[in-house]
């Protein structure tokens, strides 16, 4: 009885064919394993159904090394740091192979185009982490599978040439191509494909998709493009497209026409301006419906015949509105003759089929109810009664609502825009187009017209004109700024998330930032310099050996041009950021030394206000000060300090208000209204500096008649002012207790509160 069972034992584990030499084996798979396999054993039992060979010493795969295995199933190489060649023949005419994996075989150089054929289950096909320097040939598989092909981490294939993957399956397939070192892609290059997903991600030096890159092929379904250097997507071939990966895809900054995407669903973009797109996007997606009757009648029309209603349509709709109006009138006059079988199978059809979910099904079914009770009603169309055939088409036309599918699409994307990039234009309303222009313009006007004017005089340059000309220029930079927002806003205009990336990461944000930044802290500081020397001047206006020197001054801006110049840098060099918003504002405060740095301005500014408030306070009381003597014409500077601190207040405390809170962390607008104090606010000063500061003042207009009485205009107007000028003088000095000197630099060098008064 023992030796029976003894007997029976060995005949059912010969019978199984687990017994080898070399290879661990269960149940029919075979595991071929260390260094002692140099080659695949010829004496492997033919009804494998699995071959795994890892951590071997295999340098080639030979020709047929498969051959004759009828059952198996899966191949798994692995882990071979020798293996070089596989060739001809090795996966060929494996009718049930399903899996093939090549894994970790750095040294592996060459496949041979004929090493996989007649593959009729294959279903999947993973090559990753091996030396080859092409796709591998998989024409001749022809798997009546859906297939995953996943090619990854082959760092030395750069190419996918024109049909890689034509004849790898008659069914749809999924193209795993990431983590490889692909730089360039063929157009045709998914010639013959049904493709379910492709996936290039990761390929860090692959830059472009061509045109043509999908033609021939249906689909991607899903396509994934997530750390590529892809610049732009195709034209044409994602009509099929419904999910878009293309995280850290930094150098696509834009997107197609959104008419590209008539399938799309999902996007997982890198910008948050993209998502603006779909925001609130709008498509003609034709229904069923659209489809049949479209399709169906036309085809009637040009045959002459009657048709039999199928639910058998294409995807193309006539792109002519009278060819599809003449072909829905003939199905309406023909539908009496349809067999109500055929008429009642086409509504059932529409009114069950799945419908893509913008379109609403309610207001279809209720078409279709309407289309059928009506489908004995015939309209007679006769060739000349014109209005018969009107009358046919109004009622024919009332029994579809062509706008079922011209619906809202709600594309899930994301990244969601931020507070600080919402989705509008850089100025966002109609009102703030207008005004930013008309402000830009006064103020470069008005600037370049006192430079102008200042720098162009006869009289010496006096410190006051010297400040003077500093604060025109940086007033100018602001109003250069507002004038480079405003033309990019009307360039973008209702397309700016196709411009937001280019022109937020670009260096004309950059140095429309740096222009901001530098013009109002030089503005701000040339403000409080002219009030500190003209309070300087006043209290102290008997003491002429401290009066302010034109080095002194020079000396003074000098520090506050290398101020200006340092700061505005900042941003550019990774403290705080100018591309943030689309205004183009260092209103990045991510990180602590961000955060300090923009506190830091906005401090700053707010005390050179309180200094300037205080200034001109103790001006008005020196002025008022019967004991302290002063000339009547120091009064009239005291009058226009309520305007001065006024201006100074209406463009600072919004401003600082709302920034210092946003600062911290807490703000009170969104970005959306800041751009109305950007508009309104921000430039009062540089708009109404040219004006209180020198437009309006009496040796302004001196200066400027006598600078056009050099071209033959106003030459009375000039003289006037010369005679005055004299006299002011002269009876300044007397006043003063002094002799009049040279009345060319009398004015400016030894009565300076005149000079203050009248400038």
């Amino acid at each position: 009885m023992a030796l029976l069972l003894v007997t029976l034992l060995a005949f059912l584990s010969l019978g199984s064919g687990c017994h080898h030499r070399i290879c661990h084996c269960s149940h029919r798979v075979f595991l071929c394993q260390e260094s002692k396999v140099t080659e695949i054993p010829s004496d492997l039992p033919r009804n494998a159904v699995e071959l795994r060979f890892v951590l071997t010493k295999l340098q080639v795969i030979p020709k047929g090394a498969f051959s004759g295995f009828g059952d198996l199933e899966k191949i798994e190489i692995s882990q071979n740091e020798v293996l070089e060649v596989i060739e001809a023949n090795v996966f060929s005419n494996l009718p049930k192979l399903h899996e093939i994996r090549i894994e970790k075989a750095n040294n592996l150089l060459y496949i041979d185009p004929d090493a996989f054929q007649s593959l009729p289950n294959l279903r999947y096909l993973l090559i990753t982490n091996t030396g080859i320097k092409h796709l591998p040939a998989v024409h001749k598989v022809q798997s009546l599978q859906k297939v995953l092909l996943d090619i990854q981490d082959n760092i030395n294939i750069h190419t996918v040439e024109r049909n890689s993957f034509m004849g790898l399956s008659f069914e749809s397939m999924i193209l795993w191509l990431n983590k490889n070192g692909i730089q360039e892609i063929h157009n045709c290059a998914f010639n013959g494909t049904q493709l379910d997903e492709l996936n290039l991600s990761d390929n860090n030096n692959l830059e472009e998709l061509p045109n043509d890159v999908f033609h021939g092929a249906s689909g991607p379904v899903i396509l994934d493009i997530s750390r590529t250097r892809i610049h732009s997507l195709p034209s044409y071939g994602l009509e099929n497209l419904k999910k878009l990966r293309a995280r850290s895809t930094y150098n696509l900054k834009k997107l197609p026409s959104l008419d590209t995407f008539v399938a799309l669903t999902e996007a997982s973009l890198t910008y948050p301006s993209h998502c603006c797109a779909f925001a609130n996007w709008r498509r003609q997606i034709p229904t069923l419906c659209h489809l049949y009757v479209s399709q169906k009648a036309a085809k009637s029309t040009l045959e002459g015949r009657r048709i039999t209603a199928t639910p058998e349509t294409d995807a193309h709709m006539h792109s002519t509105a009278q060819p599809l109006q003449d072909s829905l009138i003939h199905l309406w006059m023909l539908a009496p003759h349809r067999e109500d079988k055929d008429w009642d199978t086409c509504s059932l059809w529409l009114s069950s089929s799945e419908l893509h979910p913008i379109c609403n099904k309610s207001i279809l079914r209720q078409e279709v109810e309407d289309m059928t009770e009506a489908r004995g009603q015939r309209i007679s169309l006769a060739e000349d009664e014109e209005s018969s055939y009107a009358k046919g088409f109004d009622m024919m036309y009332s029994e579809f609502d062509y706008d079922l599918c011209n619906e809202v699409v709600d594309v899930t994307c994301s990244p969601k825009p931020d507070a600080f990039n919402p989705c509008e234009d850089i100025m966002g309303h109609d009102i703030l187009r207008v005004l930013i222009w008309f402000i830009s313009t006064l103020a470069i006007t008005g600037n370049i017209i006192v430079l102008m004017i200042l720098i162009t005089s006869q009289y010496k340059l006096t410190v006051p004109r010297f400040l003077m000309c500093n604060l025109a220029f940086a007033d100018l930079c602001i109003g250069i700024y507002l004038l480079l927002i405003a033309s990019v806003d009307i360039y973008t205009k209702s397309q700016y998330h196709n411009y937001a990336i280019d022109w937020q990461t670009g260096a004309g944000c950059d140095a429309a930032g740096f222009f901001t930044v530098f013009a109002s802290e030089l503005s701000v500081y040339t403000l409080t310099a002219i009030t500190l020397e003209r309070w300087h001047t006043i209290t102290h206006a008997m003491r002429l050996e401290c009066k302010v020197q034109l080095r002194h001054a020079a000396g003074v801006m000098l520090l506050g041009w290398i101020f200006a110049f340092a700061v505005a840098l900042f941003p550019i060099f990774g403290i705080s950021s100018y591309m943030k918003v689309s205004i183009c504002l260092p209103m990045d405060i991510d990180s602590p030394l961000s955060q300090l740095y923009v506190m830091s301005l906005l401090v700053l500014n707010v005390l050179a206000f309180v200094v300037i408030c205080g200034c001109y306070a103790h001006i008005y009381l020196t002025v008022r000060n019967p004991n302290i003597v002063s000339s009547s014409s120091d009064t009239k500077v005291a009058k226009r300090m309520a305007m001065l601190i006024f201006t100074d207040f209406l463009c600072m405390a919004p401003i600082s208000f709302f920034a210092i809170s946003a600062s911290l962390k807490v703000p009170l607008i969104t970005v959306s209204k800041s751009k109305i104090l950007l508009v309104l606010f921000y430039p009062i000063n540089s708009c109404a500096n040219p004006f209180l500061y020198a437009i309006f003042t009496k040796n302004f207009r001196r200066d400027f008649f006598i600078l056009l009485s050099k071209f033959g205009c106003y030459e009375i107007q000039a003289q006037t002012y010369r005679t005055e000028t004299l006299s002011t003088a002269h009876n300044s000095h007397l006043r003063n207790g002094h002799c009049p000197p040279a009345p060319r630099v009398a004015n400016y060098v030894l009565v300076p509160l005149s000079h203050l008064a009248q400038n």
